[in-house]
């Protein structure tokens, strides 16, 4: 029996994220309903076979907006992930591999930020550079990048002083084609894992922008904006905000799970 399979958490949580990304290529395939279409005459039912979710305040198919509504979280999340790696890649082969000078600057840059909590840095990137999806996925990543950067400037040290690269070094081989054959390739491994984790904290901050206006603007579907659309009709239409914010946790649970048993894998312990 494989390690996976005596583990059916981290199985289910795999499942789940594949449901889940397949619901955000192809929301097409698990309903036909539009999910910007108004019925005022439908206004606010609860779940039934009709509205497996429920309506909102305009008649809208809920569970069609979280349908619909998975791609542009998703996919905003995604998107602020892959910046803030890569932002995290550049920032720490400066330091690891740029001289003592380069070190102290840039790692003392990275505490100032670190120093902010990361949704209040987000925020004032927003602040700065103006609401939009566009935006909110720069903002997240920035508040992410010092966490990455970190990483990979310890992963590029160690990497630097091992016999490979010093023998490398020695033959003479240039220094970018030493930083791209030897050292990024063997810095990346922990970057990646802690990127799987890093999605869920990505879509939690990207959400909550979301949520005060700054992201996906309404009448489109995005989970964090349908909480927000939802929250003054939690006494009367629980529904409305109940089911986006069900599907918002069940995502950050999966990818917690999953992301906890790649970091434990790549530490070379077996998860409990």
């Amino acid at each position: 029996m494989t390690g996976l399979a005596r583990r059916p958490v981290i199985v289910v949580a795999g499942v789940v994220l594949a449901l889940f990304a397949l619901v955000a290529i192809a929301p097409g395939l698990f309903t036909g309903a539009s999910p910007t279409g108004t019925d005022l005459s439908a206004a606010l039912q609860g779940p039934s076979g009709a509205h497996w979710f429920g309506t909102d305040q305009l008649g809208r198919d809920i569970f069609a907006r979280v349908v619909y509504g998975s791609r542009p979280a998703l996919l905003l999340a995604l998107s602020a992930t892959v910046l803030a790696v890569l932002g995290g890649i550049v920032v720490g082969l400066t330091a690891g591999l740029g001289g003592r000078g380069a070190d102290q600057i840039t790692m003392r840059l990275a505490d100032v930020f670190l120093a902010l909590p990361p949704l209040l840095l987000a925020l004032l990137v927003v602040a700065v550079m103006g609401a939009g999806t566009g935006t909110v996925a720069f903002a997240v990543a920035t508040a992410l990048i010092p966490a990455y950067g970190r990483v990979v400037r310890a992963e590029a040290k160690v990497v630097r002083r091992s016999g490979y690269v010093e023998a490398a070094v020695g033959l003479g081989l240039p220094r970018p084609l030493l930083i791209v054959r030897h050292i990024l390739p063997n810095s990346l491994g922990p970057v990646l894992t802690l990127a799987t984790v890093g999605f869920g904290t990505a879509l939690l901050y990207s959400s909550v922008l979301s949520f005060l206006g700054l992201g996906t603007k309404p009448p489109d579907p995005e989970w964090g904006s349908m909480l927000s659309e939802g929250r003054d009709f939690l006494a009367t239409a629980w529904w409305i905000a109940i089911f986006p914010g069900a599907a918002l946790t069940l995502v950050v649970i999966a990818v917690n799970v999953v992301g906890g048993y790649a970091r434990a894998r790549f530490a070379g312990r077996t998860p409990q």
